[in-house]
């Protein structure tokens, strides 16, 4: 059998280099197929040295534990971080004494504290606290099946600048939403603030209307936003905390009322302490991150403590003797509001968390007292008082005379 020949294909030619426009070939300089990836994606490249500046600043905060002395001050604010229902510090004194630094140096050691993973904002508390109605259906589901309704999260620090408008503060309409023809409500800096710490800088030279709002969202834990047809009630419950120089303008009682923790901050009178304060100043101006490197083990020790602090706090008990003395203080100073127990109280027991007791002892009342107690008695209500019983003792003289 004859075979018969395979038919003759042309092969496939290639071109040479010299056949080849250079201006179409990869550099010399490519020699595999992740080199040509690498420099098609832009990886490697030469940028410019000078770059121009985005503007973007890194804020490191001034430690919180590199402040010189100023115990009273610190002790206050920590004790804010471990029980909120203290009811938040005032930080009262002139220009320069380090209030906002302290407040500001707080960053680094916020607790950790739940966040809702609903939209409504449901936690495990709300159903051991109300039963299981007190959670959306979507919660109560996950619930029974055992999934979490929260995570712990870092706490925030939030500040309510001086300049902030009324729809800052409580939130308005979303401008973007309007724009589309559509109604939506924008949360404002109060709302925000749940579960974190607020920060109020110049809080005696707040406009009135915000004041108002300020009292109502801290009075109840939660605040109604109302604009036109729609309406919404946003939580509220933060850890608030203010400063001021009253030199600058007189504060109102009722605000004062709701600040826990009243501190004097006074500048430093050893001249060894101001030093060392400027020399600490100095060097974080120097490089602040490496200062705030200096003092990162202490802050991650007190980060620790505060949590360990916080979830004994519920195990802290008050016995009745001790309580007994607080009250006879509070009698004797002629204080009204029953706020001032609640602080008294409260504080104590944060303090007896913080030195990891469950027991409230006197000397704990002792360290908490003049923060506690100072600035509650009003001479104006002292007088009015005062004036009110002449007058009824002269009313019931005059009727017992018929």
């Amino acid at each position: 059998m004859e075979e018969k020949p395979l038919p003759q294909t042309n092969p496939i030619e290639t071109p040479s280099e010299s056949d080849v426009d250079p201006s179409l070939t990869v550099s010399s300089g490519v020699r595999s197929l992740r080199e040509l990836i690498d420099r098609v994606v832009g990886k490697g490249l030469n940028l410019p040295e000078i770059q121009e500046d985005s503007g973007i600043a890194e804020v490191i905060p001034f430690p919180f534990l590199a402040i010189v002395n100023q115990y009273e001050m610190k002790m206050a604010l920590l004790l804010a971080l471990i029980n909120p229902a203290m009811g938040g510090v005032l930080l009262i004194g002139p220009r320069g004494t380090g209030k906002t630094t302290a407040v500001r140096g707080l960053l680094d050691l916020l607790p950790l504290v739940p966040k809702s993973l609903c939209y409504y904002g449901c936690l495990p508390e709300d159903i051991e606290t109300m039963g299981i109605d007190a959670v959306c259906p979507d919660c109560a589901r996950k619930y029974a099946e055992g999934k979490p309704l929260a995570v712990m999260d870092r706490a925030r620090l939030v500040e309510l600048p001086l300049n902030a408008r009324l729809e800052d503060v409580i939130g308005g309409i979303d401008e973007r939403a309007a724009l589309h023809q559509r109604l939506r409500l924008q949360r404002g800096i109060l709302a925000q603030a749940d579960r974190n710490v607020l920060y109020v800088d110049e809080v005696n030279l707040l406009n009135d209307d915000i004041v108002d709002a300020l009292l109502d969202a801290a009075a109840q834990g939660s605040y109604t936003v109302r604009r036109g047809p729609i309406s919404a009630t946003y939580r509220s419950r933060f850890i608030l905390i203010g400063s001021m120089n009253p030199e600058e303008g007189y504060l109102r009682p009722q605000i004062q009322d709701r600040f826990g923790l009243r501190v004097i901050v006074k500048g430093l009178d050893d001249d060894n302490e101001r030093l060392e304060a400027y020399r600490r100043v100095k060097a974080y101006l120097a490089n602040p991150r490496l200062t705030a490197k200096q003092f990162e083990l202490e802050t991650e020790i007190a980060r620790e403590e505060i949590q360990i602090a916080r979830e004994l706090l519920p195990k802290v008990e008050l016995p009745d003797a001790v309580a007994k003395v607080g009250l006879r203080w509070i009698k004797e100073l002629g204080i009204d509001s029953l706020r001032a127990e609640i602080t008294l109280f409260e504080a104590a027991r944060a303090f007896a968390a913080a030195d990891s007791r469950t027991v409230v002892e006197i000397n704990d009342l002792k360290q908490v007292a003049p923060m506690a107690l100072r600035l509650r008695k009003s001479s104006f209500m002292s007088d009015y008082l005062s004036q009110q019983e002449k007058e009824q003792i002269q009313l019931k003289a005059i009727m017992d005379r018929d």
